[in-house]
């Protein structure tokens, strides 16, 4: 019996040609735009890139052929893996070479550092074709590495020099995109001649604005959590004794959580943004979800699904100006670094924090606590992600429970099951949808490219509409940016895109969830992502962008 070395599945995908808008399909010529300005701190922004600061939007339109000259061209991929990112290789590697055959693309090894290291490869048609409508980023690999010093940008204009790149197109989220906006302004500043350009990527959902309707890998990572909610819903529905507790991933917004929310109508669903809006404290939201609980049981339905923002505990107030005293006070601190254990870590914190926040910090378990003090991630900032929320609330909504009980005032069963839902769909074979939108972006990229242009973000809107609708184009990535606190010190960054409680989603799911939250048969059940088939079943964007896009 041979030895299967993909599945059905892979091979079928293989030969998946993504739909793209018609203004890609031939020949291209671009529309300029309105000049832009940065979202917020214009001042401040436009005088740290004067070279690429009010640069206009562009779209793409067909126009007569051209002769494009050959180029060389670095791509990186940055960050944490979302579905649809070997796709922005892809319809880069095409758009090159259809702009000029003898045109080449070099992929930078492990992410940033690759460039800076000089760690790459050529890909080429066979390596490319291998990796085509396929989920990770295991071509080429992805890592974290920051550029911010000026060593890194020259030694990366070094490699490239040596081997003939004449752009770099950077696939990333918003700190990635900062990067890349950091160093299209450095090269522009030196005038060395190597442009940037950077692709919208992360599941999280958060980099999006009116010219970037989404990030890639959302609608993939989305449907994929949805239909595990799905089946867990199937089956809490089915042995009528488990609350399930599902952490999302998604820490500085809950796009994540919404969207699955309206995908699969769970019985409680926790938008931080929300808490934070109303100034609700950790005991305001056990309180919510208890009063639920109790509701359901008085009707005997001791089960149901709750759906929690990796990110809440920072959207709490409290508990947000605990982990900002944190951040500023734990980065690059050499003595609490020092301390050997958490006992210590933990008096150390007490007594460096003020007096509001080592009262809240005080009141939470340990568990939580030591959580707070572990280890930082790239940018400095407590890592949300390994706080487990879910167990905290399970603890604290038993107690409350178990106090209502005793006054008489609850009858049910409690009993709950936690998960957490992240990993599972940073790397699945993307959807049609996101097959699509990554392989549009890449060409897009390439456009951009031959066209000169540094400093963008390429852009594909319209993405409700057939693909061959879709608006290709650029974004001056300085036009995303305002100024925050980093490492205790005001960097430019690109701003995080939250939910928005007037926004069309939220405002769905908040007419909605009272019904979700005690009928019997409100869930849905979404099933695995479909590939083949109707448009209506495969090739469907989210909820969220639907909504908001009035559909």
């Amino acid at each position: 019996m041979k030895v299967m070395t993909k599945s059905p599945l892979q091979i079928a995908r293989s030969s998946y040609q993504p739909k793209l808008p018609a203004a890609l399909k031939g020949n291209v010529v671009i529309k300029v735009g309105a000049a832009t300005e940065s979202v917020a701190d214009q001042t401040e922004i436009k005088q740290l890139f004067p070279n690429t600061y009010g640069m206009p939007l562009l779209t793409f339109q067909t126009g007569e052929k051209k002769e494009n000259p050959a180029i060389g061209v670095g791509v990186i991929l940055s960050g944490g893996q979302a579905p649809g990112g070997h796709n922005v290789i892809c319809g880069l590697f095409d758009g090159l070479k259809s702009l000029n055959t003898n045109s080449k693309l070099y992929g930078f090894i492990g992410g940033p550092i690759g460039l800076v290291e000089h760690e790459y490869i050529e890909l080429t048609k066979e390596i490319v074709d291998e990796y085509r409508n396929t989920g990770g980023f295991d071509i080429i690999g992805s890592g974290r590495t920051k550029l911010e010093e000026e060593w890194q940008y020259e030694k990366g204009a070094e490699i490239c020099k040596k081997i003939g790149i004449n752009a770099i197109v950077v696939i990333g989220g918003d700190d990635s995109n900062t990067n890349a906006c950091v160093l299209a302004e450095y090269y522009s500043q030196k005038n060395n001649g190597i442009q940037v350009i950077g692709c919208p990527k992360t599941i999280d959902g958060d980099l999006k604005n009116e010219m970037i309707e989404t990030s890639f890998g959302f609608d993939t990572a989305c449907k994929v959590y949805s239909e595990l909610i799905g089946n867990i819903q199937r089956d809490a529905n089915s042995a009528k004794k488990y609350w399930h507790f599902i952490r999302l991933m998604g820490r500085s917004a809950s796009h994540i959580t919404l969207e699955c929310a309206l995908q699969s109508h769970p019985n409680i669903c926790i938008v931080s943004e929300e808490v934070e809006a109303k100034n609700l404290t950790l005991n305001d939201v056990v309180d919510d979800i208890v009063k639920i609980i109790v509701i359901r049981a008085g009707h005997g339905l001791n089960f149901g699904t709750i759906l929690i923002p990796e990110g809440l505990i920072e959207f709490i107030p409290a508990m947000k100006k605990l982990i900002e005293e944190l951040n500023d006070l734990l980065a690059h601190n050499e003595d609490f670094i020092a301390l050997n254990t958490d006992e210590e870590k933990r008096q150390y914190v007490k007594g460096m924090l003020s007096k509001e926040t080592s009262d809240v910090y005080r009141s939470l378990p340990k568990g939580i606590a030591r959580q707070l003090t572990l280890d930082r991630d790239p940018h400095g900032n407590v890592q949300v992600s390994l706080i487990e929320t879910e167990k905290l609330l399970i603890e604290m909504v038993a107690k409350r429970l178990a106090q209502l009980k005793a006054e008489g005032k609850y009858k049910g069963k409690f009993s709950a099951i936690n998960h957490f839902f992240g990993y599972e769909g940073r790397c699945a074979i993307p959807s049609n949808f996101d097959a699509d939108y990554t392989y549009s972006l890449g060409y897009t990229a390439s456009v951009l490219i031959s066209e000169g242009k540094t400093g963008y973000m390429s852009s594909v809107r319209n993405l409700t509409a057939p693909a061959a609708e879709w608006i290709a184009g650029g974004v001056p990535i300085t036009m995303m940016m305002n100024m925050e606190k980093r490492h205790g010190e005001m960097k430019p960054v690109i701003q995080k895109a939250l939910v928005l409680l007037e926004g069309e989603p939220f405002k769905y799911f908040a007419a909605h969830r009272e019904n979700w939250a005690d009928e019997k048969s409100s869930y849905i059940y979404p099933g695995p992502i479909q590939y083949y088939g109707p448009t209506e079943v495969c090739d469907q964007p989210t909820r969220t962008l639907m909504l908001e896009q009035g559909i």
